[in-house]
């Protein structure tokens, strides 16, 4: 996908999930060779103001409308996010077993939540409606997660 296939979804997805015009968000193609993730975003919630950087030398999924609509679904639930994370900063102590855990159980389900949503979405409006398995790519297979396990018998 090129460049300008790239800005116009991303222009599309602003749109379409009604992101613009109350945020000012830009795209930032990265082209970092060393720069490991697909997609990010930096965000000033108090200024509405975002950029999503995009992974453009070598993304690590197959579709970058799945990423992009992934990317924008963060910011829809940005101020949730930040909501939430304020409150497990306030209830447990710093550092503390209790906040790890708290924090690792909200990140995994922010991130399952926000793949959900951009999965429904594309299935609606998506231009490519099958998913994206390029992470699948780089997980280990299921034999390989229990090779040296010992045997229980």
């Amino acid at each position: 996908m090129d460049k300008e296939q790239i800005r116009a979804l991303f222009d599309k997805y602003c749109r379409k999930l009604r992101i613009t015009p109350q945020w000012d968000v830009k795209l930032e193609l990265v082209e970092d060779p060393d720069w490991p993730k697909t997609g990010d975003f930096r965000i000033d919630c108090e200024d509405r103001k975002a950029i999503l950087m995009l992974n453009a030398r070598n993304p690590k999924q197959d579709s970058m409308e799945e990423v992009i609509v992934h990317e924008l679904m963060h910011i829809k639930l940005y101020p949730l996010d930040q909501m939430t994370e304020s409150m497990i900063l306030s209830t447990f102590p710093e550092g503390s077993p209790a906040q790890d855990f708290a924090y690792r159980q909200f990140f995994v389900t922010l991130e399952q939540t926000v793949e959900e949503l951009a999965k429904c979405f594309l299935l609606e409006f998506g231009e490519d409606r099958e998913l994206s398995y390029g992470r699948c790519r780089m997980k280990k297979s299921f034999n390989d997660l229990y090779d040296g396990l010992k045997n229980l018998e």
